[in-house]
């Protein structure tokens, strides 16, 4: 299909609709609409082709944490290229940036942890762990041990194994996932799932309960672990209700099922803490990051294991002659060195000081400007990561028919207004800016949004789409 003649023959649009496949695009109106082409960054901002800028409130996809410039992080990756280009890790192949590193998250791990492997992606880390755990519990004696719990809205990845993992409809429909032997407990979310007058331990209470009904089912001595991010963020930017983890992990506990903490959002000061499982009491067996290792500048991932799982894998290795999983770039040199390099940043700068600031101010305005918002049904979040969440009706919490696409119109006009944001499933605006974003640059990035949204309110309204104040 030929691109529209308004993007001009040679132009980067025409020449991205003619060879890109974009992924989370709908490719047909890609044809016709063609891509926003980003072209500099600074800072908190990206501009376009055309000049025109815009505040990135969500960092990217929620990972470029240190902005879209750091001279840093660019003389380390040059360094790098020069001394050792390349190296792998297989057959117990090492180099100093990949140990570096490796020292340097088992150090910083929320709780004791053994070893750590490296992927270049989350979902390549979630697939990963998902291995491991197999592999342990064959090693263990244990066959039947293999299902793996995650939760309805979850994310962790689009590889097949961790989108069975996700428990989102538009990363399985057409797909043919998830696998077997993949489960998905309920959506901890107190505003959609309480029932009238539950409270929030009476509901964590209730969701532990039904996690345990769900293991008791499917048989405890086949279930291996549950996956669950801290915050679920492609999910809807949803918080745990208060409590909620600890009483799922003693479910856990009590079957010796593994506990698997998706940091890849979460991680690295992202909700006010090291970690989101220091923010949520998250003991975790497992954990994967991924995004803000790296700042996003370059491609890495890491699992940490803690020590009963390294040794059955260990074993497992020694009784087959070699642990048969790995990638090319497992621990590459560069991003290992730009990865070791943002750590090092977030240190220096004291960036946990710097969002239990900005943090704090950018949750206090997104109550004040939009709670009362008649289109706004609920404004959660926790740190540098947040949402508002669109309905037509705040009093029933009943969220727009999808066909009306009111999530995806506010994107479009917070484009105009000039900030990048993310739309999620239930027309959720999500926010998750970098974390060297000023209070000053939240004011602006909340002040645009503003605009947009009170755009949207009156195109509605002279559209008579029902919307309950």
């Amino acid at each position: 299909m030929a691109p529209p003649p308004s993007f001009g023959a040679n132009s980067a649009a025409a020449r991205d609709i003619a060879n890109v496949l974009h992924p989370y695009t709908d490719l047909e109106s890609h044809q016709q609409v063609g891509p926003v082409v980003i072209t500099r960054g600074q800072g908190v901002r990206v501009w376009d082709e055309a000049g025109k800028e815009y505040i990135e409130s969500v960092a990217g996809l929620w990972c470029a944490a240190l902005g879209f410039d750091n001279e840093r992080l660019v003389q380390a990756a040059v360094t790098q290229m020069r001394k050792l280009p390349f190296y792998h890790g297989f057959t117990a192949k090492s180099h100093e940036p990949m140990i570096d590193l490796a020292e340097m998250l088992i150090a910083r791990a929320p709780v004791p942890m053994s070893k750590v492997f490296f992927a270049n992606s989350g979902s390549e880390a979630n697939d990963s762990a998902i291995k491991m755990v197999w592999y342990m519990n064959n090693a263990l004696g244990r066959p039947l041990k293999k299902k793996i719990i995650g939760r309805v809205k979850g994310y962790h990845g689009i590889t097949i194994g961790s989108a069975s993992l996700t428990g989102l409809a538009a990363n399985h429909r057409s797909f043919d996932v998830p696998l077997p032997g993949f489960l998905h407990a309920n959506t901890p979310h107190h505003y959609h799932g309480a029932r009238p007058g539950e409270s929030e331990d009476d509901y964590a209470t209730r969701c532990a309960r039904e996690l345990e009904d769900l293991i008791l089912e499917e048989g405890p001595e086949t279930v291996a672990a549950m996956w669950a991010e801290p915050v679920m963020g492609a999910g809807g930017v949803i918080l745990p209700p208060r409590g909620y983890f600890p009483k799922i992990q003693a479910v856990l506990k009590k079957y010796d099922i593994l506990m698997v903490a998706d940091e890849v959002i979460c991680g690295f000061w992202r909700t006010g803490t090291y970690w989101g499982s220091q923010s949520f009491d998250i003991q975790p067996d497992i954990l994967v990051c991924a995004k803000a290792l790296s700042s996003s500048f370059l491609p890495i991932s890491a699992v940490m294991v803690n020590e009963p799982v390294f040794q059955a894998i260990a074993k497992e290795s020694h009784t087959i002659g070699t642990f048969g999983h790995g990638f090319t770039y497992s621990g590459h040199p560069v991003p290992a060195a730009v990865a070791i390099e943002t750590l090092k940043i977030y240190d220096d700068l004291d960036i946990g000081s710097h969002v239990a600031v900005t943090g704090p101010h950018m949750q206090a305005e997104l109550q004040r400007r939009f709670a009362g918002h008649p289109l706004v049904g609920e404004v959660r979040g926790i740190g540098l990561i947040g949402a508002i969440e669109l309905v037509a009706d705040k009093a029933a919490h009943a969220n727009f028919p999808p066909a009306a696409k009111v999530g995806p119109r506010l994107s479009r006009l917070c484009e105009e207004n000039g900030v990048i944001g993310r739309t999620l499933a239930n027309d959720v605006l999500a926010f998750s800016p970098p974390l060297i974003m000023t209070k000053d640059e939240i004011d602006e990035m909340l002040t645009r949004v503003g605009k947009a949204l009170d755009e949207l309110t009156v195109q509605l309204r002279r559209e008579k789409i029902a919307v309950v104040g």
